[in-house]
């Protein structure tokens, strides 16, 4: 399928060869028929894009903070693998448009395939001839209503919840200041709800529009018209509320609003314009400054985006998805005309060539549509294969006991006489490409084959930078092809059993990123399927054990005779607001997903598996300490602090015996002291913190092509498992939990 794309760095547009978007549970795969460009969002963004380096940087502080952030924590060189990654990706563009339900996914009873649907959101409603849409995402057209007027549902939404913020009352007066897409719906459902409106915009034509459309009076904001229209109608009072609709970087919109506002009034701020607020004006009319977040309750919420959660009617009356068909009504109805709005329609093929007339001002314009090729008809059934992500629960645990489950294994055959051997990619995420992919991109003996993803502009995006001959949705067709040697499991946490369990039955050699599981049952199932299949070719991603610098520790420390005692503190931080990470229903605690790495750093250190496991947990937050026991006596102390300072190292440990002690300091300096030996401390410092994903790769590659022992022994992989879910089991029943160890 077609999908236009941009690339942030050069600023390069194009109507891009996409694969089809997986059909998941839980949302419809959308035909798009028309798609909406917001002229000022979409238009900032392919500006931004245009930008030096410098300018990138200028308009967008918080990602430089960030960046730098990243520097402290990571390193220069692994920090700019990881920017110029994401710069050097072709992004989407798009999020408002009308289509028809091609596929329903698992779990979707309300609309079904043939059903036009508006659709939302800037990761689902893409300028793009396919999309998955959520649950949460979607909107049934209501009998009547033209496909290319719902394509302004989202856009139309937008203005609704800012209208909402405004909590205007009949007979008020309201001032809307910036009259392009948004401010003119603004303008019009202001109108529809009895409010008398002016509007302030710099461009003649606007101004005649919105007044076509029933402003009472509309003008250049620096002209005296406006204030006038004001006057006349509030009795010289002000107006009750002001919508900021307007982007750049003046201060004029605020400073008016201050200016024309009543005592006590509103002021909305809708767009994305500078907010330099004149204390002295807002605070003698003591002004009620608000914000509208983008289409209303719901947004940026991923279990009411992603998962399908709404929210109770009583508690949240209007949410996004009750914004989309409430506007969807208003247009059936005839209470909004959009209509006059639509400045051009072009066809999808020539996307390219209509965001760069729009950029260089030769097409003057409010809202411009893009339509796509081929009638509105009902699809067939089976058009597009679905990718299947399982729906994974995650049951409570209230038995203080956990199982490392027997692996008795039949070992396949090596794969030696294959060469080179050809690798799929399930997954093509910010860690495959930043810290995987690179690695294999050019190492001799690899061909990367094919990249599988739920998202098409991801598998695109991964087989240009890295070179895949095939890109894919498909999943089945890729485990079923006899010349794929290894699959990498790099998806989300709650699929990476399931994912791994399909693919050895497959006789494939695995990859998995960590967690290899999230529940006893998911870790029971992928060993019974290495069971089942005497294949036993499987590494979990825990890369740290291969890092140069331990190796080099472990080595200056030596052999031990008596019971080490070892700390290790990571310092996780805090995680951003809509990170995957949180949706703890399906995707596991944050411990669960990433505690494996450090217990099995500890046991490779301490050259055994774990015999129990003691959790405690601090109050309000994810801050735990879990104690490790070990068989000779040894212990291991892990803290995991959430609510450290984001300047200290992510993680230190400190191992001690036999009078010794290791110290590596986040993997950018080791050191080793002892009892009448001369100290040593690593040599200089490290131009990157390697954390030992290169060498990882090579292991598991010349294991897989010489069929020799994997890596890390699957014993361990599985006692390492089976003690990060007892954490949970401990943190549950508050006592130690027993392993029962299978060396």
């Amino acid at each position: 399928m077609k999908q236009v794309v941009q690339n942030y760095k050069s600023g390069e547009l194009a109507v891009l060869d996409v694969p089809v978007p997986g059909c998941k549970p839980g949302g419809v795969l959308v035909r798009s028929v028309y798609s909406l460009i917001s002229t000022g969002t979409e238009l900032m963004k392919v500006s931004e894009a245009g930008m030096s380096m410098v300018g990138k940087a200028r308009s967008r502080p918080d990602q430089v903070a960030k960046v730098m952030q990243s520097v402290a924590t990571n390193g220069v060189p692994a920090t700019y693998r990881k920017v110029m990654g994401k710069l050097d990706s072709y992004t989407p563009l798009g999020y408002s448009l009308c289509g028809v339900v091609e596929r329903v996914g698992t779990g979707i009873d309300d609309v079904k395939a043939g059903d036009l649907v508006a659709c939302a959101g800037n990761e689902h409603a893409l300028h793009a001839e396919l999309n998955w849409v959520p649950k949460n995402l979607y909107a049934q057209l209501p009998d009547g209503l033209a496909p290319r007027h719902a394509a302004f549902g989202t856009v139309g939404s937008i203005a609704l919840q800012g209208v909402r913020r405004g909590e205007p009352q009949l007979g008020d007066v309201a001032l809307v200041i910036g009259l392009g897409l948004i401010g003119q719906l603004v303008a019009q459902l202001l109108t529809a709800s009895g409010v008398r409106v002016v509007g302030a915009d710099p461009d003649p034509a606007r101004c005649e529009l919105a007044e076509r459309l029933g402003a009472a009076a509309c003008g250049d904001p620096s002209s005296a018209a406006v204030e006038a229209a004001v006057a006349e109608l509030t009795g010289g009072h002000g107006v009750d509320q002001v919508y900021l609709a307007a982007g750049g970087g003046s201060n004029q919109p605020v400073e008016l609003a201050a200016r024309l506002c009543r005592d006590r009034g509103r002021v909305v701020d809708i767009g994305k314009c500078r907010l330099d607020l004149p204390w002295n004006a807002y605070y003698e009319k003591e002004l009620d400054v608000r914000f509208s977040r983008s289409y209303g309750p719901g947004r940026y919420d991923p279990e009411y985006e992603l998962e399908g959660r709404d929210y109770p009617i009583g508690y949240v009356r209007w949410t996004e998805r009750r914004n989309l068909a409430c506007f969807l009504d208003l247009l059936a109805r005839g209470r909004v005309d959009v209509e006059p709005l639509v400045s051009h329609v072009a066809e999808f093929d020539d996307a390219v060539e209509t965001y760069q007339r729009l950029k260089d001002g030769e097409l003057k314009a409010v809202a411009v549509l893009f339509r796509y090729p081929g009638p509105v008809e009902q699809p067939a059934e089976a058009a597009t294969p679905a990718v299947a992500v399982p729906a994974v629960n995650v049951p409570a645990v209230n038995v203080p006991a956990v199982n490392v489950p027997a692996v008795n294994v039949r070992r396949s055959p090596g794969r030696a006489a294959r060469t080179p051997m050809r690798v799929a990619f399930v997954g093509a995420g910010n860690y495959a490409t930043s810290m995987l992919l690179p690695h294999l991109a050019q190492r001799d003996g690899v061909t990367l084959s094919t990249v599988v993803t739920t998202t098409a502009l991801s598998a695109a995006n991964a087989k240009r930078k890295f070179g895949f001959a095939e890109a894919t949705t498909d999943l089945d067709a890729v485990l079923g092809d006899p010349a794929i040697d290894a699959v990498f499991v790099v998806t989300r946490h709650s699929s990476h059993a399931e994912l791994t369990r399909k693919a050895l039955l497959a006789d494939k050699a695995v990859f998995v990123e960590k967690p290899l599981a999230l529940t006893e049952d998911e870790l029971a199932g992928v060993l019974a399927a290495v069971e089942e299949s005497g294949n036993d070719r499987l590494q979990v991603g825990f890369n740290r054990r291969f890092a140069p610098l331990l190796h080099e520790a472990r080595a200056r420390f030596g052999a031990r005779t008596g019971p080490a005692s070892l700390r290790y503190l990571v310092n996780a931080g805090r995680l951003q607001h809509g990170s995957w990470y949180l949706q703890q229903g399906t995707e596991g605690s944050r411990f669960a997903g990433e505690g494996g790495h450090f217990i099995d750093t500890a046991s490779w250190l301490l050259g055994a598996d774990p015999v129990s496991v003691y959790a405690l947990a601090a109050p309000g937050n994810e801050d735990l300490q879990v104690v490790l026991r070990y068989p000779d006596g040894s212990t291991a102390t892990i803290t995991y602090v959430t609510t450290g300072p984001p300047g200290f190292p992510k993680e230190t440990l400190d191992l001690i015996a036999d009078a010794k002690v290791l110290r590596l300091d986040d993997f950018v300096r080791a050191s080793v002291y002892g009892s009448g030996r001369k100290r040593w401390v690593s040599s200089r410092l490290p131009k990157a913190r390697d954390k030992g994903q290169n060498a990882e790769l090579a292991a598991f590659i010349k294991a897989v092509r010489t069929g020799g022992p994997m890596p890390v022994p699957l014993p361990s992989l599985a006692a390492t498992t089976a003690a990060t879910l007892a954490v949970r089991t401990g943190l549950v029943a508050g006592a130690p939990v027993t392993l029962a160890s299978t060396r």
